[in-house]
Protein backbone atom coordinates (compact mmCIF):
# COMPACT_ATOMS: atom_id res chain seq x y z
CA UNK A 1 0.00 0.00 0.00
CA UNK A 2 1.47 3.70 -1.17
CA UNK A 3 1.00 6.40 1.29
CA UNK A 4 1.88 9.27 -0.88
CA UNK A 5 1.13 8.98 -4.53
CA UNK A 6 2.83 11.52 -7.10
CA UNK A 7 0.62 14.09 -8.11
CA UNK A 8 0.96 15.39 -11.26
CA UNK A 9 1.29 19.19 -12.62
CA UNK A 10 -2.42 19.27 -13.12
CA UNK A 11 -3.15 17.84 -10.18
CA UNK A 12 -0.39 20.07 -8.17
CA UNK A 13 -2.82 22.90 -9.85
CA UNK A 14 -5.71 21.84 -8.64
CA UNK A 15 -4.49 21.96 -5.02
CA UNK A 16 -3.00 25.43 -5.17
CA UNK A 17 -6.27 26.54 -6.39
CA UNK A 18 -7.88 24.50 -3.19
CA UNK A 19 -5.20 25.87 -1.21
CA UNK A 20 -6.14 29.58 -1.79
CA UNK A 21 -9.64 28.95 -1.49
CA UNK A 22 -9.22 27.59 1.78
CA UNK A 23 -7.28 30.37 3.01
CA UNK A 24 -9.84 32.71 1.70
CA UNK A 25 -12.77 30.75 3.45
CA UNK A 26 -10.57 30.92 7.05
CA UNK A 27 -10.11 34.85 6.81
CA UNK A 28 -13.98 35.22 5.26
CA UNK A 29 -12.78 36.82 1.96
CA UNK A 30 -16.05 36.24 0.53
CA UNK A 31 -15.52 37.97 -2.76
CA UNK A 32 -11.96 35.99 -3.24
CA UNK A 33 -13.01 32.70 -2.25
CA UNK A 34 -15.98 33.11 -4.88
CA UNK A 35 -13.42 34.10 -7.40
CA UNK A 36 -11.39 31.01 -6.50
CA UNK A 37 -14.37 28.49 -6.98
CA UNK A 38 -15.05 29.98 -10.21
CA UNK A 39 -11.10 29.54 -11.11
CA UNK A 40 -11.03 25.75 -9.60
CA UNK A 41 -14.84 25.19 -11.76
CA UNK A 42 -13.06 26.70 -15.11
CA UNK A 43 -9.57 24.90 -14.60
CA UNK A 44 -10.93 21.35 -13.98
CA UNK A 45 -13.62 21.50 -16.49
CA UNK A 46 -10.58 22.70 -19.04
CA UNK A 47 -8.39 19.91 -17.70
CA UNK A 48 -11.36 17.36 -18.26
CA UNK A 49 -12.31 18.41 -21.22
CA UNK A 50 -8.28 18.13 -22.55
CA UNK A 51 -8.30 14.28 -20.80
CA UNK A 52 -5.28 16.01 -18.76
CA UNK A 53 -6.71 13.84 -15.58
CA UNK A 54 -6.97 10.29 -14.92
CA UNK A 55 -10.39 8.84 -13.48
CA UNK A 56 -9.10 8.73 -10.22
CA UNK A 57 -8.35 12.31 -9.64
CA UNK A 58 -11.22 13.57 -11.68
CA UNK A 59 -13.74 11.96 -9.34
CA UNK A 60 -11.92 13.37 -6.15
CA UNK A 61 -11.31 16.80 -7.29
CA UNK A 62 -14.76 16.66 -9.02
CA UNK A 63 -16.48 15.96 -5.48
CA UNK A 64 -14.00 18.04 -3.65
CA UNK A 65 -15.04 20.82 -6.15
CA UNK A 66 -18.92 20.00 -5.63
CA UNK A 67 -18.40 20.06 -1.37
CA UNK A 68 -16.69 23.83 -2.59
CA UNK A 69 -19.76 24.38 -4.28
CA UNK A 70 -22.48 23.98 -2.17
CA UNK A 71 -20.42 25.22 1.28
CA UNK A 72 -20.01 28.52 -0.53
CA UNK A 73 -24.02 28.94 -2.34
CA UNK A 74 -24.82 32.11 -0.89
CA UNK A 75 -21.76 32.67 0.83
CA UNK A 76 -21.24 36.89 -0.46
CA UNK A 77 -21.08 39.82 1.28
CA UNK A 78 -24.92 41.07 0.04
CA UNK A 79 -26.91 39.67 2.67
CA UNK A 80 -24.44 41.07 5.48
CA UNK A 81 -26.24 43.30 7.92
CA UNK A 82 -23.74 46.51 8.87
CA UNK A 83 -22.96 46.14 12.77
CA UNK A 84 -23.93 49.72 13.53
CA UNK A 85 -28.14 49.45 12.92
Amino acid sequence: MKLFRIQSKEEKRLDEIIGRLQMNLSNNYKDSAQANLAELRETYDEMCSQGKLKEKPKAEYGLKLAVYAEKLKGYSHKDQKPYWH
